[in-house]
Order: C-alpha cells, then structure tokens, then sequence
C-alpha cells in the first residue's frame, strides 16, 4: 500500500524545503541528465509558500540576462548558492508547461532566458 500524505503534512515537508534553501537559493536549468547548466536564476529570500501541498515560487517572472551555455533545457534543479548544496532536482521543464515553465526550451549562450513561474508539487 502507498503512503499518503495529509495537506498539511505536504505543506509542512515543502515549507521544509523553503527553509532549506535559504535566503540566497538559485534556480538551474540544465540540459538532460544535467551535463550542462543553462542559465542560473537568483531566487526570492523567501523561495516561495506553499499551499495544497504545491509549493509556488515566489517572484516570477524572473530572467538570466545572459545564459551561461547553449542546449536544451530538459531538467532543473534547485540549490544553494552559497556551496552549491542540491536541495532538489528533477524538476520538469517546458514552454509553457512543466513544473518550470520557460518562454522556450531551446537556449543558446548570451540570450536571455526569462522563467515564468516554477512550482513543486508533493507526490501522494
């Protein structure tokens, strides 16, 4: 049998994630299986709130100016900018989908990459 989690245990473990990432977390879009980051986006001090057991990112759309290499985004993560620490990946990119929705998916270096809202959502 599967476990299932109550709302407010969801938002509860999401919330946690928040605390994780700190007041200076960045947001990485990366090609697939991660072998090249895209653009990099600051987030918010306060990443984000979370709310039937969805956690939304706060402070979208935000923008890298300047990507950092060409390809296709495939996957994103979210870390810590101080040390790098993974808070969580696997993420899903898309134009207009996913659970990081860019304004495209093919992104060459130099461009700017705009983020138009990024959200978590806690399975079961």
């Amino acid at each position: 049998m599967a476990v299932t989690y109550t709302t407010a245990v969801k938002n509860a473990r999401l919330e946690a994630v928040v605390t994780q990432i700190g007041a200076t977390g960045v947001l990485e879009i990366c090609s697939a299986a991660y072998a090249s980051v895209l653009a990099t986006i600051a987030l918010n001090s306060t990443a984000g709130t979370a709310s039937g057991g969805v956690l939304t990112l706060s402070g979208f759309p935000k923008s890298d100016a300047s990507a950092d290499n060409s390809g296709t985004a495939a996957v994103a993560r979210i870390r810590t900018a101080s040390g790098g620490t993974t808070i969580c990946d696997g993420l899903t990119v898309g134009a207009g989908s996913g659970d990081v929705n860019l304004d495209t998916t093919t992104i060459n270096a130099g461009q700017t990459v705009t983020i138009n809202s990024a959200t978590i959502t806690h399975a079961a």
